[in-house]
């Protein structure tokens, strides 16, 4: 199954097929049962996550227990925590699977090592580090101004498989708003399909 993270490759970068299957010749497949911990806050691990099939969520918990989702990561999505691959620090966030997952998994050398097999990977991991502050700078202007109905159109713009996948509960965590207020902005938008 690494062929779906070589294919991601190809679609980014203009290599062959045979560059793309030999850069990721080195990695390994990982599979995640529903609920399964993938991080736990604190721990130390340098990994990336491509998601083959299933579903990840990155999250917090505050001290009063109550779960902060940053981030879901469904098929052909990366997923890392940057406290701990980046900065050797224990990770603030949790990683788990919502479904039964498999993941490729990135380790922190993976892009400097296969340099020489694809010159222009160090590009692309550029770019999508450039790609994560652009997601989460919209994702911190979207939290600060934007009303609940906007948020949640947001998210089905950015995720428009999820609503089907995901509990309301976590939809309300990523949004910010309370379950209660997840609902009143379905049925309005719901109203609104009908006049």
């Amino acid at each position: 199954m690494l062929d779906k993270f070589a294919n991601y490759l190809k679609e980014r970068l203009a290599i062959t097929d045979e560059q793309a299957m030999q850069a990721v010749s080195c990695l390994n497949i990982k599979k995640y049962k529903k609920g399964q911990k993938v991080l736990n806050a604190g721990d130390l691990r340098s990994d990336a996550f491509f998601v083959n099939s299933g579903l990840l969520r990155c999250f917090s918990i505050d001290e009063k227990g109550k779960e902060h989702i940053i981030q879901f990561a469904p098929e052909n999505w990366m997923l890392t925590e940057r406290d701990s691959s980046v900065f050797n620090m224990p990770s603030a966030f949790y990683i788990d699977a919502i479904e039964d997952t498999e993941v490729v998994v990135i380790k922190k050398d993976f892009f400097p090592g296969i340099k020489n097999i694809v010159p222009e990977i160090l590009e692309l991991n550029i770019l999508m580090l450039h790609n994560s502050i652009r997601f989460m700078q919209k994702r911190i202007n979207m939290l600060l101004s934007a009303s609940a109905e906007e948020r949640y159109l947001n998210f089905i713009n950015l995720y428009p498989n999820l609503t089907l996948r995901v509990p309301q509960w976590m939809i309300a965590s990523y949004l910010g708003i309370t379950p209660e207020s997840l609902s009143r902005v379905r049925k309005d938008l719901a109203n609104k399909h009908f006049r």
